[in-house]
């Protein structure tokens, strides 16, 4: 079932196991199962650390992944291919007792967490957000014998996830946990357990803090670590909404790649640094003194700099219209990859003509029964080969001059109203699920009147980056620049970079 290099790729990683792992599976007669076996069959023939037995569990087909004679916790219900393959790899190696790359301060939260905790995720095997959330209950189940994880992928067990329309979906002890991409201190948080501040008392005041953790970030902590500048990341992950995009093709010199490699690909240079690269957690409040610059974290720390860099990037916009809050999660969704799988055979809407829901469109189209998109415009805004790709499909409708009112659904999304623009009408279309794609929001509601911000909630900025308070610098998505790109927020970055060591230089 593994192509040749992946197989390679594989063999060697198993060479890191430190203990022996038992594969314990649940098999029927179905083809699932068959594919299930052969897949463990295959790579537990390639170290003699692996074992297989088979053994009847909750679901079928399913593993858990075990020490000798005893149990983690840890079940993959289903086939974990596809983005989840990271998953299992992770946790044959943390299983067999290889360290986890995770603080002591994060170890330890986990390893106090009292009380039983039983998690299940439904995944898809498209979904890029859903191996973080996989792996990090993983990881919480190998660290605490208390913590125990399903993943679950919701195209094997139709039955289960039938009300499930946005992934990953965490329950826990049988209730509703979560949804979205969630980090290992996302979800210790929402436990109760959060970093304690004393973490960060002893820290040194910064040459420069970057505030965020997507690509104008990375770029702009490259650059004043090189230039001998002590580099602070505040940061809820690196990579940010990047981490979310399926397809990067236009990232010059890379021919292809996806939003997760590029992000882990970003992780990876930051490490090339002596960059103090703080993880998981976020500011909410910066302050202008006389003596430096104070940034507040969420859990009441204060670091202090010389200089920040805001690039805390932008999410999600949201349509506002009645019905899309309450039903979020409950077919309203932001990720067609992701979320895609769970309307196969269905009928959706894609709000927004631009690339992003061009392309969306043109995605869903190849696994639900038929797609309308909506644009507000007289006419799409996507790239015109995108607009041919689209119009060539048989299954998608396009709805121009129209402006969406309503979604419609008590305890699931059942339609959308609209109105024709061009003739003032309202119609309803019946439906399953709705993709909102019209653009991004800036993430500066953190900022209050820290600096001078547009209308749209971005930052102004000049061209050297400078906002309007002296050593407080920004650049990506979270500012006015027309463009949002990642090379553009990557240059900007650079640029925002530069000038604060020149900052620091005259002041």
């Amino acid at each position: 079932m593994l192509n040749a290099d992946l197989k390679q790729q594989l063999k060697q990683l198993l060479e890191l196991m430190e203990g022996n792992v038992e594969f314990v599976a649940s098999l029927g007669s179905d083809d699932k199962s068959k594919e299930l076996k052969d897949l463990l069959t295959e790579i537990t023939d390639m170290s003699p650390r692996l074992s297989l037995s088979e053994k009847s569990l909750k679901r079928t087909p399913s593993f858990s992944v075990n020490r000798p004679g005893e149990e983690t916790g840890i079940t993959f219900a289903g086939i974990p291919l596809g983005h989840e393959f990271n998953s299992l790899v992770l946790a044959i190696l943390q299983v067999s007792g290889r360290a986890p790359k995770e603080k002591q301060s994060i170890i330890d939260q986990i390893k106090n967490l009292e009380g039983s905790y039983h998690f299940e995720t439904f995944i898809s095997l498209t979904c890029q957000k859903c191996p973080d959330v996989v792996q990090a209950l993983n990881l919480m189940s190998v660290i605490n014998p208390n913590i125990t994880h399903s993943m679950i992928d919701g195209a094997v067990f139709r039955e289960e996830s039938e009300n499930i329309m946005a992934v990953p979906a965490v329950f826990l002890n049988g209730e509703e946990f979560g949804n979205g991409r969630m980090t290992i201190q996302d979800i210790l948080s929402k436990l109760g357990s959060t970093a304690d501040a004393s973490e960060f008392e002893n820290k040194e005041p910064y040459d420069v803090l970057i505030v965020g953790g997507g690509p104008a970030s990375g770029s702009a902590a490259i650059y004043t670590a090189r230039k001998g500048l002590r580099t602070g990341i505040v940061a809820d992950r690196i990579g940010g909404q990047v981490n979310d995009t399926a397809g990067i093709e236009n990232f010059i010199t890379v021919k292809e790649t996806t939003g997760s490699e590029f992000s882990s690909n970003l992780a990876a240079h930051i490490d090339q640094y002596d960059i103090d690269a703080m993880t998981g957690i976020r500011a909410t409040d910066i302050e202008k003194t006389d003596e430096s610059i104070k940034v507040t974290l969420e859990n009441g720390a204060i670091l202090e700099s010389k200089t920040v860099i805001i690039a805390t990037g932008a999410g999600w916009r949201k349509l506002n219209i009645p019905g899309e809050e309450q039903l979020i999660n409950k077919g309203v969704a932001f990720c067609p990859h992701c979320d895609g799988p769970l309307f196969e055979n269905k009928d959706v809407a894609v709000i927004g003509g631009g690339n992003s829901g061009v392309e969306a469109a043109i995605d869903l189209a190849g696994i639900v029964n038929h797609v309308t998109l909506f644009e507000f415009a007289s006419e799409l805004k996507a790239d015109n080969v995108l607009q041919d790709r689209l119009r060539s499909l048989s299954n998608v409708d396009i709805k121009t001059n129209a402006k969406t009112t309503e979604v419609v659904g008590e305890d699931h999304v059942t339609g959308i109203r609209y109105e024709d623009m061009s003739t003032g009408e309202e119609h309803l279309l019946n439906l399953d699920g709705i993709f909102v794609q019209i653009g991004l929001l800036p993430n500066t509601s953190w900022l209050k009147d820290a600096v001078e911000l547009n209308e749209r909630g971005e930052i102004v900025i000049d061209r050297n980056n400078n906002t309007n308070v002296p050593g407080i610098f920004a650049a990506g998505d979270v500012t006015d620049q027309k463009n949002k790109q990642i090379i553009i927020s990557m240059g900007a970055g650079a640029n925002a970079a530069l000038n604060a060591f020149d900052y620091i230089i005259r002041n």
